[in-house]
């Protein structure tokens, strides 16, 4: 696994403000036990039907912090791609996305700021019949350029 390089994304110098990535993403009930057991959440509005069918949402839905992993995934691996960082977000949930919902993402670079090493990454998703179910910005950290390992004394390309 650390033995070779990983492919980076996009650096700063080669991205443009326009540009979009999409990604569809079909939420299964394992996407959701994965999720809620690796944070511990046991709100019964992820999983019980019988609650949730009492409420407004009248079933379960997928937790908005689930929504935003897939935009960080998102970010992760396609733009800026592999060795991004988020900076900061803002991000609205208008509509829930229930269970078994297919969710529409859509990324687009609104402004590059080299100085600041940052691209300003636009966020919308809305789910299989069109509802916006998340919304925003990101202040996102593309990757930097690889450095040779002659650089610096005393480092390595893999850590």
């Amino acid at each position: 696994m650390f033995t070779k390089k990983r492919k980076l994304g996009s650096v700063i110098s080669s991205i443009k403000a326009g540009e979009k990535a999409e990604v569809t993403k079909k939420v299964e009930d394992k996407d959701i036990l994965l999720y809620l057991g690796l944070s511990d959440d046991a709100n019964p509005i992820y999983i019980q039907h019988d609650y949730a069918a009492r409420t407004p949402f009248k079933k379960p839905i997928v937790p908005q912090l689930m929504i935003n992993g897939f935009v960080n995934a998102t970010v992760s691996t396609h733009l800026p791609g592999p060795g991004s960082s988020i900076i900061s977000q803002t991000l609205e949930y208008p509509k829930p996305l229930y269970h078994y919902g297919t969710l529409h993402l859509s990324l687009e670079v609104t402004e590059v700021d080299e100085k600041k090493h940052s691209v300003l990454i636009k966020v919308s998703g809305n789910d299989s019949e069109g509802d916006c179910v998340i919304r925003g910005e990101l202040t996102v950290c593309p990757p930097y350029p690889w450095k040779p390992v002659t650089q610096d004394a005393g480092t390595f390309e893999n850590f």
